[in-house]
Formats: C-alpha cells, structure tokens, sequence
C-alpha cells in the first residue's frame, strides 16, 4: 500500500478534503493530510487565495515541504487546484517519489526542473470548461506533460465546474468526483505492482 501526502485547495482543509483521504485509508493506504492554513477555511475561493496571496504562495509551498520533511520519502503526493503547489514541487524535486495526483490544476514541468522525473508516475484530473483548469492553461500544461513523460495520464471531465472533486463544495460533481476517485485508487494500486 502506498503512503499519501494530501494538500488542500483554497478553501482550506474541508471535510471534502478529509473524505477525499478517508477513501485512501479505506482502500489501505495510509494518508497524511497538513493543513497549510493553519486552521483557516474559507467559504469562497476568492477569499482563500487572497488569503494564500497575503501569506505567499511561497509561504504556502515551505508549508507543504515542511509537512513532507517529517515523512519517509517514498510517498504519492496529491494536490487539489492550490495544493498542487506543494505537489508537484515535491513530486519533481523530492528524491524516491513514488507518484503525483494533480487535481484540477497542472503547473508547467519548467517551474520546479526541466523534465519530470522518469520514475515517478503521475495523473491529472480536471473539467474541460472548468474557468481555471482550461481557462488559464492547466490543461495545455497537463498535455505537455503527458506528451514529455513517459508514465502520465490525463483525465478530462465534461463540465465547467472547478473543485468538483470536493463533496463538501457546491461545485462538487458527483459523478465525476466518483470516477476521479476511482482512478486515483488504480493508480495507487498501481504503484504496489512491480515493474517488468
């Protein structure tokens, strides 16, 4: 079974968040979940990256590298939208990765290096018309990836809902938010088999 490093978007650490990685647990993963707000949630996302702004998105990743510090370094790290910060900063620079989750975001491999690593494996999950994921160039970012690396997917979604994957949300989509979890459980499940 895998060990999971799971950061949340900008609303905080929600009880979607905290299902999302109780399903983990369930399937026999064991999941660690930092909250990088500190105990701060917020009920729009407007507010929670102006917060996340005001601290620095900087502040936010050190946040996030901190938490996996006191962690064995083979993990998966998960990042929903803002999470994906830390994520994909750790699944790139991070020695022993085991894996990457990105939901509903995807930075360009250029911010943390100049490829992503061979070894680690790697999924994205975002909506085709979500304002964020396909309006700012995530998805562009997440085809470049699967085109460079030779173990990553891309998962789009119908609909223009972004943090679908999150049920404690009003965009939390259901059926998708069902099929993206269901993905990312193969994937971890995966990540147990060895490799011919």
């Amino acid at each position: 079974m895998a060990e999971v490093l799971v950061f949340h978007h900008g609303h905080g650490l929600t009880a979607g968040v905290r299902e999302f990685a109780a399903n983990l647990r369930q399937a026999g993963h064991t999941v660690h979940v930092p909250d990088l707000f500190e105990g701060k949630k917020f009920d729009t996302l407007e507010e929670g990256i102006d917060y996340a702004e005001n601290i620095g998105f900087d502040t936010v990743v050190e946040r996030g590298v901190a938490a996996a510090e006191a962690l064995p370094a083979e993990l998966v790290y998960v990042g929903f939208s803002l999470g994906v910060l830390p994520a994909q900063k750790l699944a790139q620079t991070r020695p022993d990765a085991k894996g990457a989750l990105l939901l509903e975001a995807c930075l360009p491999v250029s911010e943390f290096g100049d490829v992503w690593p061979r070894n680690v494996p790697v999924q994205v999950h975002g909506m085709d018309a979500d304002p964020f994921f396909a309006g700012e160039g995530d998805v562009d970012e997440a085809r470049a990836l699967v085109e460079s690396a030779p173990d990553a997917e891309l998962f789009i979604y119908p609909g223009d809902r972004h943090l679908f994957t999150d049920s404690s949300l009003p965009s939390h989509d259901r059926d998708a938010a069902e099929q993206a979890t269901r993905r990312a459980l193969d994937f971890l499940n995966r990540l147990d088999q060895p490799h011919t």
